[in-house]
C-alpha cells in the first residue's frame, strides 16, 4: 500500500465576519503551503470558481506559480482547473510556465464545471463543456510535446508552435475530477489520473472498478493515479466537531448558495443555522477525530481504492483563525501522516 498525502483545497474565501483582507488571506495561503512542505506533505492543492461573493479563488495557475516560487519540493496541484472556461492554448502556455517555475512539480487537475453564471459570463456554452474538456486535453498534450498545435475535433488551430515547453517531457500529468459514470469513464479514457470526492469506501471502490474496467476496454494498462479529496480534521479532545462544524458547513453550504448568489454584490452572507439532522449529515461527510481515527479512515479508503491512493486532506477551512489552521496542518503532518507511511 502506498498513500501519498496532500493538503488542500486552498480557496482564499473570505468567511463572513472574517476581519482579514484578501491580501492577508493570499499571504497566509502561501505561508500554509510552505508549512505543508516543511511538514512533509507530498502535495498542495488549489481550487477554482468565479464571480463568488466570498472571493473564491478564480486564478489557480497564478497562485500555483507563487507556491512554486516559494517552495522547493512539494507537488502543486489544481483541484480543479475548470477546463472548459479556459482557452486551451493559453492554459497550456500558463501551465508550462508554472511547470518550469516549479521544476516539474505541477499536476493539472481539471474538471467540467457546472455553474451556469460562470459559463455565461465567460462566453462558453454550458452544453459544450464535455467536448471542450476533451479538446483541451488534446491541445495541452500537443502543446507540451513540442509538436505544432492543430487542436481537436472541435477546437482547431493553424499549426501553432508553443514555447517554452514544460520542465518535463510531455508536460504535467492530467488528472480529471469526475462523479457521474460518463465522467468517470472519460477520466479513465483520456486522463493520467482520476480525482474522486464525496465518497465512502464502498462508493470509491465502485468508481475505481469503473476506471479499471474502462481502461482495460481501451487497452490502456500504463500508470494511472487514483486520488481523492475529502474534508479532514484531526484533533485532540472531545471538542473537535464543535470547533470545525461551522467552517465545514460553510464550505458545503456555499456550493448550495453559489447559484442563489448569482448577481449578488456586497459582503458574503453567513450560512444558515445547523439543526440536528443537518449536524448528523455533516458529520458523515468529514474524516474527523483523533489522529489514529483519521489515519484509520484514510487507510480504509486506500484499501477500497486497491491499496494505492493520493489522499488530499481538505484541511483548509475558510474563516479558521490562522494559528488554528496551522495547528490543524501540524497535527496531520506530525501525527496522522507517520501512521500511513
Amino acid at each position: 500500500m502506498t498513500i501519498a498525502l496532500g493538503f488542500g483545497l486552498i480557496t482564499c474565501q473570505r468567511y463572513p465576519g472574517d476581519p482579514r483582507s484578501d491580501r492577508e488571506l493570499y499571504a497566509q495561503a502561501l505561508a500554509l503551503a510552505r508549512e505543508a512542505e516543511e511538514l512533509g506533505f507530498d502535495s498542495v492543492w488549489t481550487s477554482e470558481h468565479h464571480f463568488v461573493d466570498d472571493g473564491y479563488l478564480p486564478s489557480v495557475l497564478p497562485l500555483s506559480a507563487a507556491i512554486a516560487a516559494t517552495t522547493e519540493r512539494i507537488t502543486i496541484g489544481t483541484g480543479l482547473l475548470l477546463a472548459p472556461l479556459h482557452e486551451p492554448l493559453r492554459a497550456a502556455e500558463d501551465a508550462a510556465v508554472v511547470d518550469l517555475i516549479s521544476g516539474g512539480r505541477l499536476i493539472l487537475g481539471m474538471g467540467l464545471g457546472w455553474r451556469e453564471e460562470e459559463f455565461e459570463a465567460l462566453g462558453v456554452p454550458l452544453r459544450e463543456r464535455a467536448r471542450r474538456l476533451e479538446d483541451s486535453v488534446t491541445v495541452y498534450r500537443q502543446a507540451w510535446s513540442g509538436e505544432l498545435v492543430t487542436g481537436g475535433p472541435r477546437l482547431a488551430y493553424p499549426d501553432v508552435p508553443v514555447r517554452p515547453l514544460p520542465a518535463r517531457p510531455q508536460g504535467p500529468p492530467i488528472w480529471i475530477g469526475a462523479m457521474s459514470e460518463p465522467a468517470i469513464r472519460r477520466a479513465a479514457r483520456i486522463g493520467d489520473g482520476f480525482m474522486a470526492t464525496d465518497v465512502t469506501p464502498a462508493t470509491l471502490g465502485d468508481q475505481v472498478a469503473l476506471v479499471r474496467e474502462t481502461r482495460a476496454a481501451e487497452g490502456r494498462y500504463g500508470p494511472f493515479e487514483i486520488s481523492l479529496h475529502l474534508p479532514t480534521f484531526a484533533w485532540h479532545g472531545d471538542d473537535a466537531w464543535n470547533l470545525i462544524r461551522r467552517h465545514h458547513w460553510y464550505i458545503e453550504w456555499k456550493y448550495e448558495d453559489i447559484d442563489a448568489a448569482r448577481h449578488r454584490d456586497g459582503d458574503p452572507r453567513p450560512a444558515p443555522e445547523i439543526d440536528d439532522e443537518l449536524d448528523r449529515q455533516l458529520r458523515e461527510r468529514i474524516v474527523l477525530g483523533a489522529p489514529e481515527v483519521v489515519a484509520d479512515g484514510i487507510r480504509e479508503l486506500a484499501d477500497a481504492a486497491g491499496g494505492d491512493l493520493h489522499y488530499i486532506a481538505r484541511l483548509y477551512f475558510p474563516g479558521l483563525p490562522f494559528n488554528m489552521q496551522r495547528e490543524v496542518i501540524r497535527i496531520f503532518g506530525e501525527e496522522v501522516a507517520p501512521k500511513l507511511r
